[in-house]
């Protein structure tokens, strides 16, 4: 490995013995290594305490948790894996990350003397393959440049070799969209029949990381790529500029925008390059990656006034890890097209398949807005959707020419999204109401008794049954088991991140149910997961010693704050009460506020609280800080506010009322915080108005 690519952030251990960590880009490390089985792995990070606040073990589907020590994480990998690793909530451009790839040994080198190989060692240049050619790229070989496919056909390029692009585009302006050699860390014009297997692409650069115009016949097996700029932007996982039939498999992608886009062309910036029509895209098939991105959306599609055609496209069995927060005039979600201010085209035949919804934002946002007649947005296929763990952060839409679209089986946790209010979905300029599928086989749903216990205790749980199905249960500790009912008990209340601090963890149980055996269709399976809570200590009610009124009290803390202030060194210039968590601002566009009372709690258990929000929030219960949305995150290309943060926390509440404290920044967005709960016979939902209430004497007059 070269010298300035070794990280001292982390070392690695794999079955004891230490494995090099390379730093990508901007706070991501690296590390790659092969398995042939079972390994265990250790991770000790060098900033002391670096895990006190949690670990997250990403696919979620896998069910990994490790144990703590220290400064030092460990878990069993049961074999091959693409792994983002880092603290809870912590995967935006400044955290700190960690991508683990265990790979299967790389083919040897094949015993033809047409190939080029690349022995190990560290290389200052591009690589420029000619027609016909196979460069094969052996373990350990670095190169820092960029992979030239400049107007080539029947190119192999094959090993385990490592691009390192660090380039020379502006950092404060978007270049990256050119199209010229040495632009990309591999950049493609008018070539074909490519296959690319076993290359790792890490892009330092504000640039698109893997561009292809006009190209076609590509195939990516086993690619991994890292991007990270300071700017956080224009940094594109994967473009398609016209052409397609192309096939991505077992993929890892990082990047600093769209992790894969398409679009007829991209000239530049003038009416003239903009309106240019662009030829088509189509045929792509991406398959069994992950997925990952700071900001903007996992499949882009569209541009205002573009015109261009699109058709067959395909993204499935695959893991959506981090979605990217915010909105670029368009709110980013899994898939957003973007066709407004008179864009044109056909675009048709899309679909998203058995995609597992890790940290994600919104599910669709879909515009074209095409004069009403000609073909438009039609044909678009979500099915198998699993959301298990976090609630959509902010609504779908549909707008103007969409038509014949299908959500079949979309799930968050075990609720089956039904009616547009369930995704939720906005509708709006005509266009057609999307169809929502009835009925799914099979069906992955659960319960669990007691649904109040302790560390340690004995839990039942019980799958709905479906005939002739096989259960699989990971029950967010690490641990598995197979059958319809089975018991199990929970080792402590750290929960499954290992950010228990309160006495009340929350483990993430996951339930997958696949179809008779043998029926050879993919399609046929489910899953469903819920958050269930470990308490270990208990907080109980308060004794309110006088009558309560319904809703909250809340005071108005007018400044100029970029993060929560210390409210007890403000003084609140007017206060009042709310049903709920609103508040009179009283023409005060910048400020704080605080509400306080308390919430009525209905029945002994574990809960656990979603809190929402733009500019920053916290909720405190019974005196312990539970939620705090993280920093504010700006929202990009001119759309105003910051975008949605998210955090949640568990607590082990008695029936009865508990003292609420909740605290929001008002600084350049609108609206208030928005707070849900979950919790024995109570799925996860907006905490009422009827469960607040203040004592009289809360109502303080400044």
């Amino acid at each position: 490995m070269p010298a300035e690519m070794r990280s001292t952030a982390f070392s690695v251990t794999v079955n004891g013995q230490p494995v090099e960590v390379a730093h990508a880009a901007s706070s991501y490390e690296f590390v790659s290594f092969d398995v042939t089985g079972p390994v265990d792995v250790a991770i000790t990070a060098a900033e002391p305490g670096f895990w006190d606040r949690g670990v997250d073990i990403q696919p979620w589907r896998l069910g990994l948790r490790p144990t703590r020590q220290g400064s030092t994480i460990r878990f069993r990998l049961a074999g091959p894996a693409k792994l983002s690793i880092s603290r809870p909530g912590d995967f935006l451009n400044y955290g700190r990350m960690l991508f683990l790839f265990a790979g299967s040994p790389p083919p040897p080198l094949p015993r033809d003397p047409n190939i080029h190989a690349w022995q190990p060692g560290v290389y200052h240049q591009s690589l420029n393959p000619k027609s016909g050619e196979t460069l094969y790229l052996a373990p350990g070989s670095y190169f820092f440049g960029s992979l030239n496919l400049w107007k080539v056909h029947d190119v192999k390029i094959l090993g385990r070799g490592v691009i390192v692009y660090e380039g020379s585009q502006d950092p404060n302006s978007d270049e990256g969209w050119m199209q010229k050699p040495d632009w990309h860390c591999i950049g493609a014009l008018e070539a074909r029949n490519v296959q690319i297997d076993g290359l790792t692409c890490i892009v330092r650069a504000r640039t698109w990381s893997i561009q292809m115009k006009d190209s076609t016949g590509f195939t990516f097996n086993d690619l991994r790529v890292i991007g990270g700029n300071p700017s956080n932007a224009n940094q594109d996982g994967m473009d398609w500029l016209g052409g397609g039939d192309a096939i991505v498999r077992d993929a890892f992608l990082r990047t600093s925008d769209d992790v894969f886009a398409m679009e007829g062309n991209w000239d530049g910036y003038t009416d003239e390059q903009i309106t240019r029509p662009g030829h088509d895209v189509q045929n792509i098939l991406i398959e069994h990656s992950e997925l990952s991105t700071s900001i903007s959306n996992i499949v882009r599609a569209g541009w205002p006034r573009k015109s261009y055609n699109s058709r067959n496209f395909t993204l499935r069995d695959s893991d959506i890890l981090h979605g990217g927060i915010g909105a670029c005039g368009q709110t980013f979600g899994l898939l957003g097209f973007w066709g407004a201010n008179g864009a044109k085209g056909d675009h048709s035949n899309f679909t998203f398949e058995n995609l597992f919804l890790d940290n994600w934002y919104s599910l669709v946002q879909m515009e074209l807005d095409q004069n009403p007649g000609q073909p438009g947005l039609h044909g678009f296929t979500f099915r198998n959707i699993w959301a298990l763990d976090q609630p959509p952060l902010a609504n779908s839409s549909m707008t103007g020419d969409v038509s014949d679209v299908t959500f079949d089986n979309v799930k968050y946790g075990q609720t089956r999204a039904a009616a547009d209010a369930d995704l939720p979905l906005v509708v709006s300029g005509g266009a057609q109401p999307a169809r929502f599928i009835p009925s799914h086989n099979p069906v992955a749903a659960f319960t669990f008794d007691p649904p109040v216990f302790a560390p340690r205790q004995k839990v039942s749980f019980t799958a709905q049954p479906s005939p002739g199905a096989h259960y699989t249960w990971l029950f967010g500790d690490g641990t598995q088991a197979s059958g319809r009912r089975v018991r199990h008990s929970f080792p402590d209340a750290e929960g499954t991140q290992l950010d228990g601090t309160s006495g009340a963890g929350r483990f993430r149980v996951l339930l997958h149910v696949e179809g008779q055996q043998g029926d050879g269709d993919s399609a046929r399976q489910d899953w469903a997961g819920q958050g269930v809570v470990a308490v270990a200590s208990w907080h109980d009610a308060v004794n309110a010693a006088s009558p309560t009124l319904p809703g909250l009290t809340w005071q108005i803390y007018p400044g100029d704050w970029t993060q929560l202030p210390d409210f007890r060194a403000e003084h609140a210039v007017f206060n009042g009460e709310s049903p709920n968590l609103h508040a009179d601002s009283q023409g005060f566009t910048r400020y704080a506020a605080a509400w306080d009372g308390l919430i009525d709690i209905p029945a002994d258990g574990g809960y656990t609280f979603h809190l929402i929000d733009r500019d920053g929030a916290r909720v405190v219960i019974d005196g312990i800080e539970v939620a705090k949305t993280g920093p504010p995150f700006a929202q990009v290309c001119g759309s105003p506010g910051n975008a949605m943060r998210y955090d949640l926390g568990s607590l082990g509440l008695r029936a009865g009322k508990h003292t609420l404290h909740m605290e929001g920044l008002h600084s350049v967005s609108q609206g208030s915080p928005r707070l849900l709960w979950e919790g024995p016979a109570l799925p996860l939902t907006d905490v009422p108005p009827s469960a607040y209430s203040h004592l009289r004497h809360d109502l303080v007059t400044n």
